[in-house]
């Protein structure tokens, strides 16, 4: 089933639609910093700022979180900060690659930067991403994606999104060790963020879309803190047919959803 934006999964724990932040009270066609308070919390989409602080991450702790305006906000529809709840905007297809089975490319030159899609599926809690990992046998093909975000304080923020029943283009995009594209999680009307895919350079139309299913931005050499798998893991790890000369052989790997309390 088509979605463009993510839904509540069947557990109903989170529903991303819920809307839980105040709005701002800017009256401006566009809001702006300082005044802003929406602006204020973290980074804006001006400058190509999201790309620069993605480049930075390697030698920086941490990076800012996004907030767009949202629908109890008194700015325009027509704010800068209203970005990725506007959607799919570019001509993207999917397409039958050669070995990694369906793939997304663009069907028009997108500039560095650009947003491009968001990852949408059913927003789940830690026990259903969970039990439907294990239902999962290692010949099928898993859409679940954990986003870990690792506050200042020591906290961790999981968030699930499961697009195998409900989703959109999002869940075609294969991984590469030197992707093109970098994700963001976006908050726009709750804590519940939306998974938005950003280009990380100049895409030429033609050209296959990737992105890092490890949350990198490029797999440079001792650049992983991905843990060694165990051999016994092995066997159930994914390969990786990215061909860049960086390939680690294998896709990204978290054995925690597969592990028990």
């Amino acid at each position: 089933q088509y979605s463009p934006e993510s839904v509540a999964g069947a557990d109903g724990e989170l529903d991303p639609t819920e809307v839980t932040f105040p709005g701002c009270s800017c009256r401006s066609r566009s809001c702006a910093v300082p005044e802003c308070p929406c602006l204020r919390c973290g980074h804006s989409y001006s400058s190509l700022g999201l790309l620069l602080a993605e480049q930075q991450r390697q030698q920086q702790p941490f990076s800012r979180p996004v907030f767009e305006c949202n629908s109890l906000c008194c700015c325009g529809e027509g704010c800068q900060n209203r970005l990725v709840q506007r959607g799919l905007r570019l001509r993207l297809q999917v397409f039958r690659t050669q070995h990694k089975g369906w793939g997304v490319r663009a069907l028009q030159p997108i500039p560095a930067g650009s947003f491009v899609c968001e990852y949408a599926g059913e927003v789940l809690g830690y026990a259903e991403a969970q039990r439907r990992i294990q239902a999962q046998s290692p010949q099928e093909p898993n859409y679940i994606i954990a986003v870990r975000e690792h506050l200042h304080d020591g906290r961790v923020m999981e968030t699930f999104v499961d697009p195998t029943r409900i989703g959109n283009v999002g869940r075609f995009l294969n991984h590469s060790c030197e992707p093109n594209l970098f994700m963001v999680p976006v908050r726009v009307d709750s804590m519940v963020p939306k998974l938005a895919l950003f280009a990380a350079a100049d895409i030429a139309a033609g050209e296959e879309l990737t992105y890092d299913y490890s949350g990198r931005f490029r797999n440079f050499p001792g650049a992983s803190r991905e843990h060694k798998a165990l051999e016994e893991e092995n066997s159930l790890r994914k390969p990786c047919y990215c061909g860049s000369r960086t390939c680690a052989s294998f896709f990204p790997w978290d054995s925690s959803l597969f592990s028990t309390p």
